[in-house]
């Protein structure tokens, strides 16, 4: 395991001494303080730093292991999951085997809750959380790198820009997560680098050829099919930082590029943790189990499965419906049917009411990028089921 230490999680033996380190990090001391006595905190900060940091060691004496950190950690999860959503639901694990390592590649919307509807399913249903990839752009300061690597994460070096460091890199880290399943641990990660933003769920086959790439001579079916590869969709009615993603894909198609501002990941962390998102789905996949001749027949099955068990909500038919150019589309009006059927007529005019007042909450300019957030879903899961007739 050596050679992964810059990227593995943290073993139960190293819990105990990194949380000592954290519950005396000022830094994560100081923003505990103002979070929960903010008030207290402006008077007296070093006093109240102190007294979290006392309490903090006291819950840390109580943790000897990884295991002993999800099951303390998994009550406040279950809290922060049913104050944001409207109703939470899975589908898919009674396909999967609770003693088996699987590799979820998983659609990407949102930088932690992600991962987190994923391990609460798989806790709940009592399967073992699996080991969680996260970029290193998120993990700027040692205190989150550490929290993050407590709960299982693995790291993913993308700030690397030469040739040689990166392909080192990828090698490292296609070998860490092919050991990792062939040692019994699960993966998730995302099946493209960065979130869908514009809502466009898309295998990136520099992802699957990442994944194969530590085993060069062997049979790329087998290696795919030993990976136990499982398609994760994820669907959220509303996204908290929706607006945030327009800001970013206006300025992006008017200049060309997008430069974040100081914080934006934090504020956008902090958005998706706590913002309201409606109703949730998360369905899990048929393990990949046929002869894929290359990345892109894997991608293509990836994207299949996502896409067609992608479920769609009010807002997703709504924003169609808001865009000209899409209700033009051959199909679309066959695929929208009667849509409105299938949902009750008080939560329509409920979402219709939030659908007006979040789109009324961007600028013009940007409104357009909004609806194709939300529209997208729909129109890939056209697609999909076209290319499937």
């Amino acid at each position: 395991m050596v050679e992964f230490d810059a990227i593995r999680p943290y073993t139960d033996e190293e819990v105990p001494a990194v949380l000592q380190r954290l519950t005396r990090d000022n830094e994560l001391l100081g923003i505990l303080a103002s979070h929960h006595f903010p008030r207290l905190n402006r008077w007296f900060p070093g006093l109240v730093k102190k007294t979290v940091g006392a309490g903090l060691r006291r819950e840390a004496r109580r943790i000897d292991s990884v295991d002993a950190l999800q099951q303390r950690i998994e009550p406040y999860l279950d809290r922060l999951i049913e104050r944001s959503v409207a109703d939470v639901s899975y589908s898919g694990l009674d396909r999967l085997a609770k003693n088996s390592p699987y590799l979820f590649l998983a659609n990407h919307r949102d930088i932690v809750m992600d991962p987190a509807f994923v391990n609460y399913a798989l806790y709940h249903a009592g399967h073992p959380t699996p080991r969680i990839a996260i970029g290193d752009n998120l993990l700027q300061r040692p205190f989150v790198s550490d929290l993050m690597r407590l709960n299982k994460s693995f790291i993913v070096h993308r700030s690397v820009t030469g040739r040689r460091e990166k392909l080192s890199v990828y090698q490292t880290l296609s070998a860490y997560i092919n050991h990792s399943i062939a040692t019994g641990n699960s993966i998730w990660i995302a099946q493209a680098e960065g979130r869908a933003k514009d809502g466009l769920d898309e295998t990136d086959t520099a992802i699957i050829k990442m994944l194969c790439m530590s085993r060069k001579g062997e049979d790329f079916a087998q290696i795919v099919r030993s990976l136990n590869i499982v398609p994760v969709s994820i669907a959220y009615e509303w996204d908290p930082c929706d607006q945030m993603k327009a800001r970013e894909l206006e300025q992006r198609a008017r200049t060309g590029t997008y430069v974040k501002e100081p914080g934006e990941d934090d504020r956008s962390i902090a958005k998706g943790l706590t913002g309201y998102k409606g109703h949730v789905h998360v369905a899990f996949g048929e393990p990949l189990t046929g002869e894929y001749p290359d990345a892109k027949a894997v991608a293509r099955e990836v994207d299949r499965q996502i896409l067609q068990s992608y479920r769609l909500q009010p807002s997703n038919f709504m924003a169609v419906e808001n865009l000209p150019d899409f209700m033009a589309m051959p199909g679309i009006q066959a695929f929208m049917g009667n849509w409105r059927e299938g949902f009750k007529p008080e939560r329509l005019a409920s979402e219709k009411a939030r659908f007006e007042e979040r789109l009324s909450g961007c600028c013009a300019a940007q409104q357009k990028w909004w609806l194709l957030q939300y529209a997208n879903p729909a129109i890939s899961a056209l697609a999909a089921s076209d290319q499937s007739a």
